[in-house]
């Protein structure tokens, strides 16, 4: 009975093998003969399975005034809600922070419902005093950081009671974090920006192009702040802060210098300098 049961359990065994075996077997010859060109939709993203940067680029974007448009992407992939996007230079910004430093409320919070992150800039448009007290109590100097596009802590706060829809209490609570801010003294540094008169600006105006490409080149245009910005060719872009006589900086980002060559009064060249790169431009 010992040596019947030891013959069944190897019988068992190799045809336990045998059978495990052949699915494998089909399948492995099924895959040798796919032709994997035929299975790759054309529009995917070069950096699938990561979600297409458009779609990430649109919903930072859209988080900065369009409720609707946040609500029809996010709702579709929640995941969404945490989208981060370099405009330029690693000037990153979150969906969120996008809505926070406008002082959007509505999309700051459908955002965080749906898993964004809040942070120290949004509890701050928020009015949440205590968190925001509580905040740089346990790590002083945070009030000091920049958050997206060189935006402080006090102007997110502040942003805070731009909404029309912003309720009495909201108020109330928004200005006594602004008072509590402003009595710190270091919740809204400025990057040097040495005064410029509009017709000084002028002369940098205009594109740089340093290649043949449809889009290789930089454009320079004065924003809505009246500032100087840098964006990619024909477009806007970040602020300019002048910390020296044709020598900028860009929305806050300390390891970028902007530089321009000026002979006679006219711009010739724009040249960008960041770790491990030296980018020149040239005016047209």
């Amino acid at each position: 009975m010992a040596n019947l049961s030891r013959r069944v359990l190897l019988k068992s065994s190799f045809l336990g093998m045998i059978t495990a075996s052949i699915p494998n077997i089909i399948f492995a010859r099924n895959i040798s003969e796919v032709d994997s060109d035929k299975n790759v939709p054309e529009n995917l993203f070069h950096r699938y399975p990561s979600i297409d940067d458009e779609i990430v680029a649109e919903v930072v974007g859209a988080s900065h005034f369009n409720f609707e448009r946040v609500q029809e992407l996010v709702n579709k992939r929640p995941e969404l809600a945490r989208a981060t996007w370099d405009w330029s230079f690693g000037d990153w910004e979150t969906a969120l922070g996008a809505a926070s430093h406008v002082g959007r409320r509505d999309i700051a919070e459908f955002l965080i419902s749906k898993g964004a992150r809040p942070d120290i800039f949004t509890y701050a448009m928020l009015g949440h005093y205590e968190a925001v007290k509580t905040m740089i109590e346990a790590q002083p100097g945070v009030e000091s950081i920049w958050g997206p596009h060189g935006i402080t802590l006090l102007q997110h706060a502040q942003a805070g009671l731009r909404s029309d829809s912003t309720s009495e209490k909201q108020k109330d609570d928004s200005k006594k974090l602004i008072d509590y801010l402003e009595g710190l003294g270091t919740a809204n540094p400025r990057p040097e920006n040495l005064e410029m008169s509009m017709e000084d600006k002028e002369k940098y105006l205009g594109d740089y192009r340093y290649g043949d490409g449809p889009n290789e080149g930089l454009t320079v245009k004065v924003n809505m702040r009246k500032m100087l910005s840098l964006g990619k060719l024909g477009k806007a872009g970040g602020g300019l802060y002048q910390k020296s006589p044709n020598v900028f900086t860009y929305n806050g980002v300390s390891s970028v210098e902007i530089s321009f060559t000026v002979e006679d009064g006219k711009v010739l060249l724009l040249t960008v300098t960041e770790p491990g790169l030296v980018l020149t431009a040239v005016k047209v």
